[in-house]
């Protein structure tokens, strides 16, 4: 559960990723909070967070996107009337291979693919170029909430 009160599952399905659940929830705590500054935030109920590898992202794009190709985030809204903001699906070995070496550069990007996920719940759009800038603008502003919040959570590759 997020400091807010908003419930937060997360599921780590990659087999050598670790995360800090309750910084997780802190951090969506945090966007939840500053949510005036992004549309109004994301919906409210359970918001879920899995961590994956490419390939079983892979599987999950193709099957509800009908494009198997590997991805590094994919977001699927829920239903608030039935208690479900949405759900956040992550491939960790996407954020392993952009974020380059070191624990810092990791967490960072895994960050940066939950913010992302987050603002497409937000109602953000990055399918159009302006809406992509706008997309781009609201991530660097997230991130800098949670950095000022020190609210940004920890992962490591075991």
């Amino acid at each position: 559960m997020s400091p807010a009160g908003r419930p937060v599952g997360v599921a780590v399905r990659h087999p050598r990723l670790r995360a800090d659940r309750r910084a997780l929830a802190a951090a969506i705590g945090v966007l939840d909070a500053g949510a005036a500054g992004f549309r109004g935030g994301c919906p409210p109920g359970e918001l879920s967070l899995v961590f994956l590898t490419d390939p079983a992202l892979a599987r999950i794009h193709g099957r509800f996107l009908g494009d198997p190709s590997a991805t590094d985030v994919i977001t699927f809204g829920g239903d608030p009337g039935h208690g479900s903001a949405g759900e956040i699906c992550v491939s960790a070995d996407a954020a392993v291979r952009s974020a380059g070496r070191g624990a810092a550069g990791l967490s960072r990007e895994l960050t940066l693919y939950v913010v992302h996920g987050w603002l497409h719940l937000a109602g953000y759009d990055d399918a159009r170029p302006g809406a992509k800038r706008a997309m781009r603008r609201a991530e660097a502003r997230a991130l800098r909430l949670l950095g000022r919040n020190s609210a940004v959570p920890a992962f490591k590759l075991a």
